[in-house]
């Protein structure tokens, strides 16, 4: 790693880097760990944190997430403009046999693989512009509401890049220090990626095929299954459902408890399967879905009923696309 380290070694030693960081007890406690615990070098770890850089854009960012400040229709509408669905089809037409591959090995559709990729980095075009580094060290050490976690995601992230060969300066993904066409936590990354191409390395950051299996075995350990619907709109009926309203992302409650409750629009689902019952403002009202066991799924990646929503639409977007490609003219 001190090899790769050395132009910043050359800043520190010039003056031009900030070392903030290095002041703090925290940061030397958090250093210490990991000396102790993975037997880093603390050296090579004084010159990574003389180089992280504190943002406040970054914790601008995640005090503001688009799922917590916009609404059903607002956040709807940036995910299922025509670009996306046509890039879409295009990543569909590229990576037809990746795609059918993973399903085959992990019973994942490949219109949700597609559009959980187009809801993150639109196939890869924006995989964000924060140094990972500085985006996790600046949440650990100066975002108290998340800190403990994102301690936890320094340290997987120091530790992913000395496995996987990477310099931990040079990486870069969103204002979460989430990575690649993924988007990946260095937590999931190092959990569930899979090297998909078979050439020994696991790399989302370049890799679609890798990215590829690497969220369609994520979805798979995440209770996924196969042929399964995701979600559907309901209606409600008489019954007294206010407690079930948005309650859980967990699905809380069962088909057969919703019909009871005179909730339409089940028709096909087993009175025993697991649901949730969800409310989401639309640009033309409030409407209600049923999420199954495969929208949780989809929580586990990003926890949004927001987001679970948007890659069910998109998914159903994108295959409506593909579907029409295959039937020509």
């Amino acid at each position: 790693m001190l090899r790769r380290l050395l132009p910043v070694l050359l800043l520190v030693g010039s003056g031009l880097v900030d070392a903030t960081f290095l002041e703090r007890a925290e940061v030397g406690e958090f250093m210490d760990e990991m000396v102790a615990r993975h037997d880093f070098d603390r050296g090579e770890l004084q010159i990574l944190f003389a180089a992280a850089q504190r943002q406040q854009g970054i914790i601008d960012a995640i005090s503001r997430p688009a799922e917590r400040v916009l609404t059903w229709g607002e956040y709807r509408e940036i995910f299922l403009d025509e670009n996306r669905i046509e890039q879409g089809l295009e990543f569909w037409k590229t990576h037809a046999a990746d795609l059918a591959r993973a399903e085959a090995e992990y019973g994942v559709a490949p219109e949700v693989i597609v559009a959980i990729i187009g809801v993150e980095t639109r196939y890869g075009r924006n995989k964000g512009r924060w140094r990972v580094l500085d985006a996790l060290s600046t949440l650990a050490f100066d975002y108290p509401p998340r800190a403990p976690f994102f301690r936890r995601e320094l340290e997987a992230f120091l530790l992913l890049a000395r496995d996987e060969g990477r310099s931990p300066t040079e990486l870069y993904g969103s204002y979460a220090g989430a990575m690649g066409y993924g988007q990946f936590i260095p937590s999931s990354y190092r959990a569930y990626a899979v090297d998909f191409t078979g050439n020994a390395t696991r790399d989302i950051w370049d890799d679609p095929v890798d990215a590829i299996g690497s969220v369609a075995n994520y979805l798979a350990v995440h209770g996924w299954r196969d042929g399964e619907e995701v979600t559907r709109r309901v209606a409600l009926g008489r019954g007294d459902v206010s407690a079930l309203l948005n309650s859980s992302l967990r699905p809380d409650t069962t088909v057969g408890a919703l019909r009871g409750l005179g909730v339409g629009g089940l028709d096909g689902l087993d009175d025993g399967a697991s649901a949730t019952l969800v409310e989401l403002e639309a640009r033309d009202g409030t409407q209600h879905f049923v999420g199954l066991t495969n929208f949780y799924a989809i929580t586990r990646y990003n926890h949004s009923r927001l987001y679970a929503m948007a890659v069910h639409d998109l998914s159903e977007a994108v295959l409506a696309r593909r579907l029409a490609y295959l039937a020509g003219p």
